[in-house]
């Protein structure tokens, strides 16, 4: 099957940058989100990454004008009837994600593709609220999107390998690498890796080992990673990576993804990362 239109449910930090990707390479895109509000918000986004890119010499502002042209914007789910793919982009919680495939699925044609760019969720169990599991995958993209070049194209139980082919292929026309993670395993390849390093970062900072700043340094220094792990969970927002930890946890029933008590006082007390202007950076201050 050939993609041309891509439909993406939620239009948050990783739907805005999805979306503005698969136009910026040339597919039509449906954008869709509950409100008005959030729509605005997410071209507002695109917006200021495209300006960004013009004034690098990387795109002119006619460019900019037709990848607009290529993004429709709608709080109707039924907008989405022409697309070929469906990605769904909303928020970290596995019954909403459920709500929203089994919606998809009602109203869409039997060989359309609906992926989740869930970064730790079962895709077999979101497979499962739908008439064609084999047609449904994982297809993680890593913030932000435009980016970014990984994407994690996951199978689950029911997948098919037509199914991978053609996402693989489609991460390859927006110029993305795509890796197929072959088991549907929670936290697939990245997140397998990277939470437990924020565990045990956290614990140092618990222990009074190091200051959140020195053990960034150390990370960013001795490993050569681009962020330390305090940098990165507040960027990305300290609750997702609790609620990962709490989902790795009931999921492996091993104790050693426990969240750490000092992740549980930040997200009690609100303080959700930067994006909402606090994080582990913000409680030292």
């Amino acid at each position: 099957m050939s993609i041309k239109t891509v439909g993406i449910v939620g239009a948050g930090a990783m739907g805005s940058g999805i979306a503005n990707q698969a136009a910026i390479c040339g597919f039509q895109v449906i954008l869709r989100d509950i409100e008005e509000e959030y729509l605005q918000r997410a071209r507002n986004k695109m917006d200021k990454f495209m300006d960004k890119s013009i004034s690098k010499g990387k795109m002119t502002p006619e460019e900019k004008a037709q990848v607009f042209d290529r993004i429709q914007t709608t709080t109707r789910l039924e907008e989405l009837e022409s697309a070929d793919l469906v990605i769904e982009a909303v928020i970290e919680d596995l019954e909403v994600k459920k709500n929203v495939f089994s919606n998809l699925c009602d109203m869409l044609p039997d060989h359309v593709i609906l992926a989740t760019n869930t970064s730790s969720m079962s895709i077999t169990e979101i497979a499962k609220t739908t008439n064609r599991p084999d047609r449904v995958a994982g297809m993680h993209f890593f913030n932000p999107a435009q980016i970014m070049k990984l994407v994690e194209v996951v199978r689950g139980f029911n997948t098919s390998d037509e199914t991978v082919n053609e996402l693989m292929e489609f991460s390859r026309q927006l110029r993305k690498e795509p890796i197929e993670v072959k088991k549907d395993t929670p936290g697939f390849i990245v997140n397998r890796i990277m939470i437990p390093q924020f565990i045990e970062a956290i614990k140092l900072l618990e222990e009074g080992v190091a200051s959140a700043e020195d053990i960034d340094k150390a990370v960013t220094l001795g490993l050569n990673y681009p962020m330390g792990p305090f940098t990165l969970q507040d960027f990305a927002g300290v609750d997702i990576g609790y609620h990962v930890m709490e989902y790795f946890k009931e999921e492996f029933n091993d104790d050693r993804f426990a969240p750490p008590f000092f992740i549980k006082q930040l997200v009690r007390a609100g303080r959700l990362g930067k994006k909402s202007g606090a994080g582990f950076y913000d409680y030292e201050k």
